[in-house]
C-alpha cells in the first residue's frame, strides 16, 4: 500500500488530475475528459449526477480510502501503476495488461480477483460514506429549513388572526408581514445552498465510483 507522508494527495491523484480544472456553474457536471485513466476516460457507463467536483469532497473521499485501505497490493497499487503508463504510445487495452504484468511483477497477487474483489471493497466504502454524509444533510435541512417553516406558518396564522382584530394591530401584522418576506428569502438562499452542497458531493462521489467501474469493466475486459 501507499505509504508517503502525502497519502491523501496520492490517493486524490488516482481520480482527478493535479490541473484538472472545476466544471463552470452549478449543475455542470465533469467533463469526459477530466477524469484520468490511460488514453483519456471512457464515456460513463450512466450519466453523474449534477454539481461539481468539489475539492474538499474530494479530499474526504480520499481520507475514506486511505483510513480503510486494505493491507497488501489490491486495486490502488495496480491503478497506481497503471497511471504510470499515461502519455506511452500504448492502446487502452496494452496500457492495462502491461500494468497488469508490472503489477504482478512487483509483488502483487497473480488473481484478477484481487482487483476487481478491493475495488468493490472500495465502491462499498465510500457507498456507506454517501449515506452518512445524506443523513448529516437530511438532519441540517430539517433543522435549519425546517426551522424557518415553522416560524414562517406561525407567523402567517398570526397575521390571520391579527386581519380579524382592530385597526391599532395592523403595525404588528405589517411587521409579520415584512418578516415573511425575509423568511421567504432566506428559505430560498438555505435550500439553494444545502442543495448544491448536496449535488457538489455527489457530483464527487460519482467521479469517484465511475472511474473505479470504469476500471473493473477494463479488467473484465482487456485482462482474461
Amino acid at each position: 500500500m501507499p505509504a508517503s507522508d502525502n497519502l491523501s494527495q496520492k490517493f486524490l491523484s488516482f481520480f482527478i488530475k493535479d490541473a484538472e480544472p472545476a466544471p463552470a456553474g452549478p449543475g455542470a457536471t465533469a467533463p469526459a475528459g477530466g477524469a484520468p485513466g490511460p488514453a483519456g476516460a471512457v464515456a460513463p457507463t450512466a450519466p453523474l449526477p449534477a454539481g461539481n467536483i468539489d475539492g474538499k469532497f474530494a479530499e474526504h473521499l480520499a481520507g475514506v480510502l486511505i483510513k480503510n485501505n486494505l493491507p497488501g497490493p489490491d486495486y490502488f497499487e495496480f491503478r497506481e501503476t497503471l497511471r504510470g503508463l499515461e502519455g506511452l504510445d500504448l492502446s487502452e487495452g496494452k496500457q492495462y495488461q502491461a500494468a497488469w504484468a508490472s503489477f504482478k511483477a512487483l509483488g502483487g497477487p497473480p488473481d484478477l480477483a484481487v482487483l476487481t474483489g478491493t475495488a468493490q471493497q472500495y465502491l462499498t466504502l465510500l457507498a456507506q460514506d454517501r449515506d452518512a454524509f445524506g443523513k448529516s444533510v437530511d438532519q441540517a435541512v430539517q433543522e435549519r429549513v425546517g426551522g424557518l417553516q415553522r416560524e414562517q406558518q406561525q407567523l402567517q396564522a398570526d397575521n390571520d388572526a391579527l386581519a380579524r382584530q382592530l385597526a391599532e394591530l395592523q403595525q404588528k401584522a405589517a411587521a409579520n408581514a415584512a418578516r415573511l418576506t425575509a423568511i421567504g428569502g432566506e428559505i430560498a438562499e438555505q435550500s439553494a445552498r444545502l442543495t448544491q452542497h448536496r449535488q457538489n458531493y455527489e457530483a464527487t462521489y460519482g467521479h469517484f465510483t465511475q472511474q473505479i467501474r470504469n476500471d473493473v469493466n477494463r479488467i473484465t475486459q482487456y485482462l482474461k
